[in-house]
């Protein structure tokens, strides 16, 4: 584990210096080995990050109020499944979603992200005119420009001098946001960040349902889809601070990321649809997550939190996470059977279920996996 007393910790590996004495070395002949970093040890495949004044002062959500369960679903393709010989119910055995949530009519995604923004800050006791930057990590948006976050913005009613701009990343978005925001505040740029994230997952299940219902999908192009009956509505927002001015927060102590863009083609969505290949999907994220866990005990020692906060996908996903890590499963809570995959704000929304059985000084590890793929890890100590 890094010591994280007495000076402050390097925010994160320099990757351009990196580069630059890689350079250096080559156009005088120097032996091109593995750069050393680290007191020695060998630069590797993750990202480290490290904070030393960072606090998660609040988490707020907004629930969607219509449920739509798997059984309705499988109502609406019924014919479908009788045609293709598929059983009843594989969302609820093989994914575990029993529910997933839904806006109300009129109610929009970004209304509701900033319904929780308001709350998050007021909960934290932040003034919005003190939020130095927001992000808004949703993979949903209404058009491509202007970015979602302004929208966000506005609504927040923050000061013309707080940043704001849109992470895509997947569902990762919202530990990334979280991620960059810390490190801004290590380094004294600003006081307070916002991250907040909202997904409406209305359009891509009617559009998935309207087209597995067409007679020329077969078998294959039924599985390719499934990932997208799954997905769920939601909203979530957090604010960060500095640890000293906030000693009630919740420490951020940093993290890993990870990268494995070979397999950028195994999960593409849109509002059309999401496409996987499941099996191939599922190896690569396993080969990665567990890359980047062995790495990491190195400077980390995760093997014995309080909570493991995983991004919501399903059962097969847990279990694969569960049995490749070695984690407690009695520590990894689940929201997924009843809120389905809810993009980046999973792991907010449930972190925000699970933080009234917390106690102070537990130590909590958010991790996740998104497509392209990606993984992320971050610590918090309650």
């Amino acid at each position: 584990m890094a010591d994280f007393a007495g000076k402050p910790v390097a925010s994160s590996i320099s990757y351009l210096t990196v580069a630059t004495q890689t350079a250096e070395r080559k156009s005088i002949g120097h032996d091109l080995s593995p750069l050393k970093t680290r007191q020695g040890t060998p630069l590797d495949g993750n990202a480290t990050t490290m904070h030393h004044n960072v606090a998660l002062l609040s988490v707020a959500t907004t629930i969607a109020p219509r449920i739509t369960t798997s059984e309705d679903i499988d109502r609406r393709l019924q014919p479908a499944l009788k045609r293709l010989r598929l059983p009843k119910g594989l969302l609820q055995r093989v994914a575990g979603v029993h529910e997933r949530r839904n806006w109300a009519e009129g109610q929009a995604f970004d209304d509701a992200a900033v319904s929780a923004g308001k709350r998050a800050l007021a909960e934290a006791g932040i003034d919005p005119s003190e939020v130095g930057l927001m992000i808004n990590t949703s993979v949903t948006r209404k058009h491509l420009e202007p970015s979602v976050a302004v929208r966000i913005h506005h609504g927040l009613g923050l000061p013309s001098s707080a940043t704001n701009f849109d992470i895509a990343n997947a569902c990762l978005g919202f530990v990334n946001g979280m991620t960059l925001a810390a490190q801004l505040i290590d380094s004294g740029q600003i006081k307070y960040a916002v991250i907040i994230d909202g997904e409406d997952a209305d359009e891509i299940q009617t559009n998935t349902i309207e087209r597995l219902g067409r007679p020329d999908i077969g078998r294959k192009d039924f599985m390719s889809e499934f990932a997208s009956l799954t997905l769920g509505s939601g909203a979530a927002a957090a604010v960060l601070g500095r640890a000293d001015a906030h000693p009630e927060g919740h420490r951020i102590l940093g993290g890993v990321t990870r990268a494995a863009t070979q397999f950028n083609d195994l999960c593409v969505g849109s509002v059309d649809g999401m496409f996987t290949d499941a099996k191939a999907l599922l190896k690569g994220g396993m080969e990665l997550v567990v890359s980047a866990w062995t790495e990491a005990k190195r400077d980390w020692s995760w093997s014995n939190m309080d909570r493991y906060i995983l991004h919501q996908v399903s059962d097969v996903h847990t279990n694969a996470i569960v049995k490749a890590t070695g984690l407690d499963r009695t520590r990894v809570p689940l929201t997924y059977p009843t809120y389905g995959n809810v993009g980046p704000a999973s792991i907010p929304i449930t972190l925000s279920q699970e933080a009234a059985k917390l106690e102070r000084g537990n130590r909590v590890l958010l991790m996740g996996v998104g497509s392209g793929l990606n993984t992320a890890m971050m610590e918090i100590q309650w």
